[in-house]
């Protein structure tokens, strides 16, 4: 479910040399399931375990995972990173926004949530999103962008190149590309 890596076992260890007894850490997500999910790491003391949590052993500490949490923290990592500007703890949830499908769920499901986990968190680093309209009956997933690559003068590039290719080797034989919807009206809020 969460994997920890062992620079980050060894902060924690570190950490909780410090804490009474007994105490491990919680990993929750706040606003599970929305575009507001936030995901945490706190000390949990014995006192703060819950009868249904999920403990998940490492050496020296176990992770607790709340069960309305524990399914947005599928495939979730934790690291510890050191470099020349410092130190920094990282949590990488993927599905922390939106629950992870089966692979038999519906198509639109699951472009959902393709777009929710990679294409939307590549798209918000220039302030811009997309968002699933339709799949028409003939197979073509229609989009709508927002944000900043709403008259994005490489939005074509974004569609055709990155997008629609990813969904064709996701989804073969299920999509045969994807079209976009947006008026795009070029303004300061544009990415190029």
């Amino acid at each position: 479910m969460i994997s920890i890596s062992d620079a980050a076992q060894a902060h924690f260890r570190k950490l909780l040399e410090k804490q009474p007894d007994g105490t491990n850490i919680r990993v929750f997500v706040m606003n599970a399931g929305t575009p507001n999910a936030e995901c945490g790491v706190s000390y949990c003391p014995p006192d703060a375990v819950e009868p249904e949590d999920l403990v998940l052993p490492f050496a020296g500490f176990d992770a607790l995972v709340d069960a309305q949490s524990a399914p947005f923290l599928e495939e979730a990592a934790i690291d510890f990173v050191s470099d020349q500007m410092g130190s920094q703890l990282t949590l990488k949830a993927p599905n922390a926004k939106m629950r992870k499908v089966d692979a038999d769920a519906p198509l639109i499901e699951r472009i959902e949530y393709v777009i929710h986990t990679q294409v939307n968190p590549s798209l918000a680093g220039h302030g811009g999103k997309v968002t699933l309209l339709e799949i028409t009956n003939d197979g073509y997933a229609i989009l709508q962008f927002g944000g900043g690559c709403n008259g994005c003068s490489m939005i074509d590039v974004t569609l055709k190149d990155g997008i629609e290719k990813q969904f064709l080797d996701l989804f073969p034989g299920e999509i045969k590309g994807v079209r976009d919807a947006t008026e795009h009206n070029r303004g300061e809020h544009s990415f190029y």
